[in-house]
């Protein structure tokens, strides 16, 4: 049973923005740019 990244990633970043919600505009740029990064060279 192999870890879905982009579920993790979802997670934590749910997580920070509960915790932190003025990091909301940053998390989701970094998701956004993680998933593409991820998207692009192919990794699940």
């Amino acid at each position: 049973m192999g870890i879905h990244i982009n579920a993790v990633i979802s997670l934590v970043a749910g997580i920070l923005i509960l915790l932190q919600p003025k990091l909301l505009n940053y998390v989701v740029a970094l998701y956004l740019i993680i998933v593409g990064v991820i998207g692009l060279i192919g990794l699940r």
